[in-house]
């Protein structure tokens, strides 16, 4: 009989670590485009050049960059900047079929899953209305990526916010 509990100890002991390391990476730091939080504009143009475009929204300039690999797809890029430097970024990138769209999707969100680690929804609606969205809350940043399928000229986009630029849009 204690052999027999014992086993069932050591199996309820895997099974509840094994559920652990299913539902929560391990620790990893987010950072956009291998480019730390914070990191000033300057030494992010330094290593990227200059953007083809620079805009200021919200207390945030953008830089903008086009022709930029990523997963073997070429997006646009977006860069984000507030005083204290970088905080958040985004790929747009671009497909031209329906077809390429939903293989751009799987190849990133796979990509994702391997280095971020598995995601939960926490809401079945979500699931529902949204099913081509995968979301990563982490203490180290945000990351949201997304295709709208119903709107195959609408490109995969790619979300990366900084844990502060994620308290501010939240509220």
């Amino acid at each position: 009989m204690k052999k027999i509990t014992l086993i069932f100890i050591i199996l309820l002991t895997a099974a509840a670590l094994f559920a652990q390391n299913r539902t929560q990476p391990a620790t990893v730091n987010v950072s956009f485009h291998n480019f730390a939080w914070g990191t000033s504009m300057d030494a992010f143009k330094s290593k990227m050049g200059n953007p083809v475009h620079i805009e200021e929204v919200n207390g945030l300039q953008s830089l903008i960059y086009d022709n930029i690999s990523m997963t073997g797809y070429s997006v646009y890029m977006i860069a984000y900047f507030s005083q204290s430097g970088l905080e958040g970024g985004a790929y747009y990138f671009l497909t031209t079929s329906v077809e390429e769209l939903m293989k751009c999707y799987t190849d990133v969100q796979n990509e994702l899953l391997a280095q971020y680690g598995p995601t939960l929804l926490k809401e079945v609606l979500l699931r529902e209305m949204r099913p081509y969205e995968t979301s990563w809350d982490l203490s180290s940043g945000y990351i949201h990526l997304r295709v709208n399928t119903r709107q195959w000229s609408e490109p995969v986009t790619l979300w990366y916010s900084s844990p502060e630029l994620t308290r501010r849009l939240r509220g």
